[in-house]
């Protein structure tokens, strides 16, 4: 197996050994990237000397102290970073030519924080512009391909993190979900997305979109390499107010789930849902149930409700966050603005404009309490919740094109949890229609991310 196919466990063991250098998985991921990145595109900016003067460093430091590892737990593996986190000295469009050229001069936290842990950035990844839309046609710079095959799109925003994880260029990747999108490319690409409370991983340094359900998060091969990298990412940051107060828990990791209660969302089991994905996700269930939960069905408000919420609060934060954008303080000239962000700014600023705002935007916030409300409701029966992530595999390349509200039917599945604030991870749990990855999603009550973990974990294992 080459070095770039390992987990990030797989390959702390392999560093900490000393089975193999920084310096060769890093330039392992460099070759992947040059071999498969012209067919894929998920890479944007990638600084190959810095990655490489980077892993030299890290294997200095394991060569001069035994015990650095508890200090620095990813000190030499190569992380892939969503184009949205700003990084400094490495180029940061939110794939918008808006803010081609830009380059900050400070990190995200996140970023920081992974630098701190000793990570090595391997570089930005593709995403849709701003992270408006669930295919990531909408970058600026070119569409990136999912690596099941080529004709297929990866999902998005955060596609180009979920395909870099899924083709082995990087060892792990950083995504951002406001309603979808780390869940949503992590199931169409056949790896893990964990999509964290809100307020758990710090947003400062994070382009962004809409302010109140922004998540960074995990894209990776494996469980419980996301809760590694969730360790690591997560805590509150005085540089955003939104931050909780709240430290993860220490967990096990069982391979029996008994006595767990599993809630069935009866109304998340769609229609429309995709023949193959339904099968495979009512597998799942059954593999659950094996495992020694308890499952039983459940309702939730109709997902599609949701649809009409997240469509205008999110388009209300959008013409907000978007408005520095002048061209005068930082980037260029708005008329760069793609044409998803000029619909997203128009309908958002005529949601908060005067005659209108309580007709549409506060309305959608009432109505978001009452999501709120129902999900508790629910939980005080079930302990997770566990649904598919998406209600179709993969589309094809061009899907996009003419359907203005694409990304919020692809997320349909996924967008209360996000308006909630709650946490959710997407597991491969089989292949559909053409052969393309199904996931399933498992979501728990906010800041009970060691329960989905768990529960994630458990049923990965089943599998092996």
């Amino acid at each position: 197996m080459s070095l770039n196919s390992l987990t990030l466990i797989q390959v702390q063991t392999g560093l900490k050994n000393k089975q193999f250098s920084a310096k060769e998985l890093a330039i392992s991921c460099l070759q992947a990237i040059g071999k498969k990145d012209k067919k894929i595109n998920a890479f944007l900016a990638i600084d190959a000397e810095k990655v490489i003067a980077a892993a030299k460093k890290a294997d200095r430091l394991i060569a001069k102290d035994k015990n650095i590892f508890t200090k620095k737990p990813f000190l030499g593996i190569p992380i892939a970073i969503k184009d949205n986190f700003l990084t400094k000295g490495l180029e940061t469009t939110a794939s918008s030519k808006v803010l081609k050229g830009h380059i900050p001069t400070y990190n995200a936290t996140v970023v920081e924080e992974l630098l701190r842990a000793g990570a090595v950035i391997l570089g930005k990844t593709n995403m849709d512009a701003w992270a408006h839309g669930s295919s990531t046609e909408t970058s600026a710079f070119g569409t990136t391909k999912n690596p099941h095959n080529l004709d297929y799109l990866p999902g998005g925003s955060s596609g180009g993190s979920a395909a870099a994880a899924a083709s082995d260029m990087c060892i792990a990747a950083i995504g951002s979900e406001t309603a979808g999108s780390i869940r949503q490319p992590a199931s169409w690409c056949g790896v893990v997305g964990l999509k964290p409370t809100y307020g758990r991983v710090s947003r400062f340094g994070v382009i962004a979109m809409a302010s109140s359900t922004d998540s960074p998060g995990p894209i990776t091969k494996t469980v419980k390499d996301s809760w590694e990298i969730l360790k690591t990412i997560a805590g509150q940051d005085i540089y955003d107010a939104t931050t909780a107060d709240k430290k993860l828990p220490k967990i096990k990791f069982p391979r029996k789930l008994t006595g767990l209660k599993v809630g069935l969302p009866k109304q998340y089991f769609l229609k429309e849902l995709e023949k193959e994905a339904r099968q495979n996700v009512e597998e799942a269930v059954k593999v659950l149930e094996k495992l020694g939960a308890k499952v039983s069905k459940v309702n939730l408000v109709d997902p599609k409700y949701s649809i009409a919420i997240y469509t205008i609060a999110q388009r209300a934060e959008v013409s907000s966050n978007l408005a520095r954008y002048d061209g005068i303080r930082f980037g260029n000239s708005r008329k760069s603005f793609g044409d998803e962000a000029k619909r997203r700014i128009m309908l958002g600023t005529y949601t908060l404009s005067a005659g209108y705002y309580e007709a549409f935007y506060k309305k959608a916030q009432k109505a978001r309490t009452l999501l709120l409300d129902d999900f508790e409701k629910v939980f005080k029966k079930v302990d997770v919740l566990v649904a598919p992530t998406s209600p179709s595999v993969a589309l094809p390349v061009g899907s996009t094109e003419g359907q203005s509200m694409f990304g919020e039917l692809q997320d349909v599945l996924v967008e209360a949890s996000s308006l909630a604030g709650l946490p959710g991870i997407s597991v491969p749990c089989g292949f559909g229609k053409n052969n393309l990855p199904v996931g399933l999603q498992i979501m728990a009550p906010q800041f009970r991310e060691d329960l989905i973990i768990k529960v994630a974990n458990a049923y990965e294992k089943s599998r092996e």
